[in-house]
């Protein structure tokens, strides 16, 4: 089965809706900046890609990541003619920190918050009339994992419709754990250049609406054709190729594709060096003899954690719909592993665009991949 793609949203630091994120990826335009809202002096990274969407420059406030959750999800269902009631619609959510940075600024600052606001399911209520919410958190690839429960749900008929979403804001916490790892930070993301150095965190928030069937009168994004899902368990946080390809596969397979027929992949491509060393190996090893565009977009939006996924799949559909591939930033020279690769560099790649897939890979060895088809 396919399952038509009817709604999207989405929220980052590089725009407010899906079609300004792809217009800022195309034309290049960065989200990184000076940290905002965390005390420069306590760490040695400077640069955060951060929603600019505080009340007051410099002062943090709770409930961000509900905040963005709701607009992207409010997108979405607008999108996809959904009514303002929501409550007949299980909605899904992927996050890798839940509402963390308000729990921060409730111990540390002593800001109101109270524990039901940790997870999401109270404000998609108020906001949507939801009560079927279901928050997963599952790091890096947690919203492509809340991807494949919607297809289980839509492929059981336990379902007709669902909304699948995933969001996240940088919490110091998390900001600081990176720093004490990465040394020397990164000034940029570079992804599979052979001079990239790690990663910078993002924020953002993104959300589809999948349904059995489409109507007749309502316009199809496009076609989810696959999602698998694994965990190999290899490491805490290092990736383990056996299991990316293995879902990788996995995913070609239940779509019924070959790798010759996809026409483009949205690469994780995170910049750090394990992960994009896996990665490149793993994507020569799968498509050999077949060239697909190679795109990712964390070198303008950073590690959005558990919308990286979701957010890369809009692009895709982006992509699939202008016959568009947006470049990846900062690449200079590539890896030597990913040096046969057809990585989209420089000006973006105009190219017919039949079927994409989706790359996503989170801590824990939780890998899940998703392969979408075009509308026409």
């Amino acid at each position: 089965m396919t399952y038509p793609i009817i709604g999207t949203g989405a929220v980052a630091s590089i725009g407010r809706d899906p079609d300004e994120i792809f217009t800022s990826l195309c034309t290049g335009r960065s989200g990184l900046a000076p940290l905002r809202a965390f005390d420069p002096s306590r760490f040695n990274a400077q640069l955060l890609f951060e929603i600019d969407d505080r009340a007051v420059e410099g002062v943090d406030e709770p409930g961000r990541a509900t905040r963005l959750l709701i607009e992207a999800v409010r997108q979405a269902a607008e999108d996809a003619g959904l009514p303002e009631d929501l409550s007949g619609i299980p909605v899904l959510v992927g996050t890798g920190l839940r509402e963390l940075r308000s729990l921060e600024l409730w111990w540390r600052d002593g800001v109101p918050f109270d524990a039901d606001g940790l997870h999401f399911e109270d404000a998609l209520r108020r906001r949507f009339g939801a009560v079927d919410t279901h928050t997963f958190a599952g790091a890096c690839s947690a919203s492509l994992y809340a991807l494949a429960l919607a297809w289980d749900l839509l492929e059981l008929g336990e379902a007709e419709t669902v909304i699948v979403a995933g969001c996240d804001v940088v919490t110091e916490s998390m900001f600081g754990q990176a720093d004490r790892v990465q040394f020397d930070p990164p000034r940029s993301v570079r992804p599979f250049d052979k001079e990239r150095q790690g990663t910078i965190l993002g924020e953002g928030a993104a959300a589809v609406v999948l349904t059995r069937a489409a109507a007749p009168d309502r316009p199809v994004h496009a076609w989810l054709r696959s999602v698998a899902v694994n965990c190999d368990a290899h490491h805490q946080t290092a990736p383990d190729a056996a299991g990316v390809e293995a879902a990788v596969r996995e995913a070609q397979e239940l779509a019924r594709v070959t790798p010759g027929e996809i026409d483009l992949v949205v690469l994780h491509a995170t910049g750090t060096p394990l992960n994009d060393l896996t990665e490149a190996t793993v994507t020569a090893q799968v498509f050999d003899g077949a060239r697909p565009a190679l795109t990712g977009i964390k070198s303008l939006t950073g590690h959005t954690s558990g919308s990286a996924g979701l957010l890369s799949l809009i692009v895709a559909l982006r992509s699939l719909d202008t016959g568009l591939v947006p470049p990846i930033a900062g690449l200079a020279e590539p890896l030597p592993e990913g040096a046969g690769l057809h990585l989209v560099t420089g000006s973006p790649l105009a190219a017919p665009l039949r079927t994409a897939q989706i790359n996503s890979f989170g801590f824990g060895g939780v890998n899940a991949v998703a392969i979408v088809g075009g509308a026409a």
